[in-house]
């Protein structure tokens, strides 16, 4: 029984080392993150301002009478092209017709008595006093002619300006007022844009200076435009400034336009593939391999191109930043560059 005992207990004794032996070791240490980077380098690029505006007629009115009355000729022949003077509308003015009848015997009638006046008073027949009564209430008529012609005159309405006529917004008959649209007109054969830009753009705004417009998103070519005036005032609620510009093409006044104006070419740019950057609450960052370990640095960026951003500030040449493994670098800990990419070929 002693015999068995020991044998079995050396049997444990050997199955236990066993068992040690054929456990692995457990490998606490950091694994290094396996990155690819890109070198930072200056590039050409293209820096273009975006903007919203709207198309405009290079004239347009909205026609309304100056005085009240009721229609009695209405020539609005929906958009039709009309030359400037064509009558578009008449008011009655029976009244006024009347009262410039009534006004034109009132003066004959006084030259009448002035002629006779100024020859008694040539021969001192009258007194100065009663001949200026007489020339006063000559000269007192003649201006009430021409007042009521005035008042006529503003019974008929005419076209402001060369244009198209729009839709008719009355019928003949009706009672209007001053407040009374009867159709509008617009001068078509040349357009304006007005758009807004930030004020920090202001030096982009120079008189000639030729955009881009895009009218029809994108279906077609993009247009041209130069600019002519901006407003002076800065809107001090959304800190933009007015600009207008003439437009080379055709469209409807008050489409909605995209307007791109080009900033000109930055040849110190240092661009980074989009998926490059870490966006944090408050700033965004990327990661620079230096001495084989991962440093994150603060950045500002500045254009956007198609799957590529600016860095404008935190990177400088030569700098190696991490384009894939972003999400497994840990700052300090070390990394692992299996290899150099070019940015062409990661936002291709």
């Amino acid at each position: 029984m002693k015999l068995i005992y020991v044998f079995g207990t050396s049997l444990l004794f050997l199955v236990a080392c066993k068992s040690k032996k054929a456990e692995p070791k457990q490998n606490n240490g950091p694994q290094n993150a396996t990155v690819d980077v890109i070198i930072a380098s200056t590039q050409r690029i293209s820096n273009t301002v975006e903007a919203n505006g709207n198309v405009l007629a290079n004239e347009y009115a909205e026609l309304k009478p100056e005085v009240s009355g009721r229609v009695v000729a209405l020539n609005v022949a929906e958009g039709a092209y009309v030359s400037k003077g064509t009558v578009i509308a008449r008011i009655n003015d029976a009244d006024l017709q009347a009262q410039i009848a009534k006004t034109k015997v009132q003066l004959h009638l006084a030259e009448i008595t002035e002629q006779r006046n100024r020859k008694l008073l040539n021969i001192s027949g009258i007194n100065q006093n009663d001949y200026d009564v007489a020339l006063n209430q000559v000269n007192t008529l003649k201006a009430d002619l021409a007042y009521t012609q005035t008042l006529i005159d503003k019974t008929v309405l005419k076209a402001p300006f060369d244009g198209v006529l729009g839709l008719r917004l009355i019928s003949p008959g009706a009672y209007i007022t001053p407040a009374t649209v009867i159709t509008s007109i617009q001068q078509v054969n040349k357009l304006k844009i007005d758009f807004t830009l930030p004020e920090n753009y202001s030096y982009l705004i120079q008189k000639g200076k030729t955009i881009e417009v895009d009218i029809d998103g994108g279906r077609t070519e993009k247009k041209k435009a130069t600019i002519f005036a901006t407003e002076p005032l800065v809107n001090t609620a959304t800190r933009n400034l007015k600009v207008r510009a003439y437009l080379d093409g055709k469209a409807n006044p008050g489409a909605f336009v995209k307007v791109y104006v080009d900033a000109g070419e930055n040849s110190k740019s240092i661009m980074v593939p989009a998926n490059a950057i870490i966006p944090e609450a408050r700033n965004k960052k990327v990661i620079v391999v230096k001495k084989g370990k991962a440093i994150f640095v603060d950045i500002v960026t500045g254009v956007r191109n198609t799957g590529a951003v600016e860095v404008t500030k935190g990177l400088k040449v030569g700098d190696s930043v991490v384009v894939t493994g972003v999400l497994f670098a840990r700052p300090g800990a070390p990394v692992k560059v299996r290899s150099v990419k070019k940015i062409e070929d990661l936002i291709n």
